[in-house]
């Protein structure tokens, strides 16, 4: 009996682990963790402006391209008044707004400036509130990495269609002394008020852009595209023009001058001051021609109110410094030579005197 009992208990146990395993086999896996959840998509809109902001940048270069090719080397009165039809042909509100358009065409072209507001592109919250501010405020735009870069683009782009404009005026404003030697260039002007007329209604309709220039705008927007502007950085303080320029750009940029900000984004195509210069060239433009009678003054006033006045507006309005006038050169000069040649001759006067 007492040899059996640790049999038995040997048995016992041995049954009591068996039946704790098969328990333990039998119980449910525990379940599998839970996936991680999916990342949540960021979805950055693409640089983008609107069709309308890109025609008006259009029609700017177009007036400048047609401006550009009016030639000095006038041969009769159809010639003048051409040159006075090509001229006259925009209107200062439209053309303030194309420049600024194609500034800011222009600074979307500086991968370090388009770089610089991108980075704030990526949270909609913190995009929204950014464009917020530049709505607010254009010159906020100025504070973006690269927009020192970006606005001596603007600069350069702006400052040289003013140079082009600004010293083909001194080409016709000189034409006007040199056409006098032909007669036809002293004879009145016929159809004198339909003439002022004219000019005044090209004076405020607007133009429309080139396609194959609209194309070309559009497609550097998108980053297609070149527009071959180079420029060194310039440093601020900026004038509003290009500052507004920045704006747009930075708009485009975030996402925000597409057709649904246009509303938000027309208002910064303007500026008062600039828009007071281009205003005040077209109403020097109709003091001109209103006492304006032979030819040769309507090429004064060609040369003088419309394309260096413009030129001069757009030179400033970039912030950039006017070349000298040859003229006014040409006039410096003869004064320090007869100045030193009076006290030169001084001298030898005195010398004859005491003979």
């Amino acid at each position: 009996m007492t040899s059996a009992t640790p049999v038995r208990s040997r048995a016992l146990l041995a049954a009591v682990a068996l039946s704790a395993l098969l328990a333990a086999c039998a119980a449910p896996a525990p379940p599998p963790p839970p996936p991680p959840p999916a990342p949540v998509a960021v979805v950055i809109p693409p640089i983008g402006l609107s069709p309308r902001v890109v025609e008006q940048a259009s029609a700017y270069r177009a007036y400048i391209t047609r401006a550009s090719g009016i030639s000095p080397g006038f041969t009769g009165p159809s010639d003048v008044a051409q040159g006075l039809k090509t001229g006259a042909s925009y209107e200062p509100g439209q053309f303030l707004r194309g420049a600024i358009a194609y500034g800011a065409v222009v600074a979307l072209q500086d991968p370090s400036f388009v770089a610089g507001v991108r980075k704030f592109a990526a949270d909609p919250d913190q995009r929204r509130t950014v464009a917020y501010e530049i709505m607010k405020d254009p010159a906020y735009a100025v504070g973006f990495a690269g927009s020192s870069s970006a606005a001596g683009l603007v600069m350069a782009a702006l400052g040289g269609d003013g140079r082009k404009l600004l010293e083909l005026g001194h080409s016709v404003h000189q034409a006007a002394y040199d056409v006098q030697h032909q007669a036809w260039s002293k004879t009145e002007v016929a159809s004198r008020d339909e003439r002022m007329a004219l000019a005044k209604s090209l004076s405020a309709q607007p133009n429309l852009g080139e396609v194959a220039e609209t194309a070309r705008l559009q497609m550097a927007v998108s980053g297609s595209g070149q527009l071959g502007v180079s420029a060194e950085s310039a440093s601020p303080p900026y004038t509003p023009i290009v500052i507004h320029s920045l704006a747009v750009a930075a708009l485009a940029a975030l996402g925000y001058a597409d057709d649904a900000s246009i509303a938000q984004v027309m208002p910064i195509l303007a500026e008062p001051g600039a828009a007071t210069c281009l205003n005040m060239a077209k109403l020097n433009l109709y003091q001109c021609l209103a006492v304006a009678k032979p030819h040769y003054e309507d090429v004064f006033c060609l040369g003088q109110h419309i394309l260096e006045d413009t030129g001069h507006c757009l030179m400033k309005g970039a912030g950039v410094v006017e070349p000298v006038d040859p003229r006014v050169q040409a006039a410096q000069e003869a004064a320090l030579l007869k100045a030193s040649t009076s006290t030169t001759a001084k001298p030898h006067s005195k010398k004859r005197s005491r003979n």
